[in-house]
């Protein structure tokens, strides 16, 4: 007897090196360090970040950076509605076309955005309740906490970082790798690695490998300080880490007699580093700074998401050099 009346399977396909490589073919696309495209190229991978994100049927899912749409197949075919944000023309043109090659049946649950994801306030159709997604390195950071900020429906997510990035994140107070993305992080939600992804699995391939990083939303700290003066005292604290926090932040106050009186009144150690303190010790330093009225006396516009953290090369190897000369 011949198969033809065997049912057609309900699961999508999904990409593996070959499709890759002739997705990239067919669109001419050129892999960009700038926009940080490394492919995935492995169904155990994205089936095993669908599976530790336990997105499911219930769930909207916001991915960003879909790319060709490896993590976005497997997404759709654990019965999640997905809103897919691209920066990239090709790709935001050609991911609707992807899936429904590959994954016909689930092709009506995908919405693409072709925006900068640093730009997008509003989502079309349900309001997501989850983050999935294989972040591009140079930026990382910045899109996760804009996320959170943002979207405050998305409860929990997993994002695939560079291996140090999500370190960072997921690194305790007392750590020599705990600093602005990991405070950050913390005022919206419990953070924690949950994983290592070789940089094999990746064309082109990288030369570091990724972590993926898992997040659960909590309440801010109870605070009556405005979540921009508390990032403003994060920034400042860890603008050079070797500094105690008395001179860090007399720049921000006015002089370092001030800041100690801050820090003082705040119930913290004007001896002390930004790396000792938790979210909480930041809001209640932001409570006590001086009102500030009027422009920045510096000229400079504000950061209104507060969202100063960039990660770079250049600033990660100045951390590096001065946790090793800290004491």
């Amino acid at each position: 007897m011949g198969n033809a009346c065997e049912p057609e399977p309900a699961g999508p396909g999904l990409l593996g090196p070959a499709d890759v490589r002739l997705l990239v073919t067919e669109l001419g696309i050129r892999p960009t360090k700038q926009r940080g495209q490394n492919f995935v190229t492995d169904a155990n991978t994205v089936r095993r970040i669908v599976r530790t994100a336990g997105a499911g049927e219930s769930d909207v899912v916001l991915e960003i950076g879909p790319g060709l749409g490896s993590l976005t197949l497997a997404l759709l075919g654990a019965g999640s509605r997905v809103v897919a944000v691209e920066i990239d023309d090709r790709l935001a043109a050609a991911l609707p076309a992807t899936v429904e090659r590959f994954a016909p049946r689930q092709a009506d649950r995908l919405s693409v955005v072709h925006a900068d994801a640093m730009d997008v306030t509003a989502l079309p159709g349900p309001a997501p309740t989850t983050l999935v997604a294989n972040l591009p390195y140079n930026v990382a950071v910045p899109v996760l906490l804009n996320v959170l900020e943002r979207f405050p429906s998305v409860e929990n997510g997993l994002v695939m970082v560079q291996l140090e990035v999500a370190e960072r994140l997921a690194a305790e107070p007392g750590s020599k790798i705990y600093g602005i993305p990991s405070v950050k992080a913390a005022w919206y939600a419990e953070v924690r690695k949950t994983g290592l992804v070789g940089r094999a699995v990746f064309w082109p391939q990288p030369h570091v490998d990724s972590g993926l990083v898992a997040f659960t939303r909590r309440r801010p700290p109870s605070t009556t300080a405005a979540r921009e003066d508390v990032f403003a005292v994060i920034d400042a604290a860890f603008a050079q880490r070797r500094k105690t926090l008395r001179a860090a932040l007399s720049r921000l106050v006015g002089s370092p007699v001030r800041a100690e009186e801050v820090l003082r009144a705040a119930d913290v150690d004007p001896g002390a580093r930004g790396e000792r303190l938790a979210v909480e010790d930041f809001a209640r330093i932001a409570e006590r700074l001086p009102a500030r009225s009027g422009p920045d006396p510096s000229g400079s516009p504000a950061e209104p998401s507060g969202h100063a953290f960039e990660e770079t090369p250049a600033r990660r190897a100045k951390d590096r050099a001065e946790r090793k000369s800290a004491p």
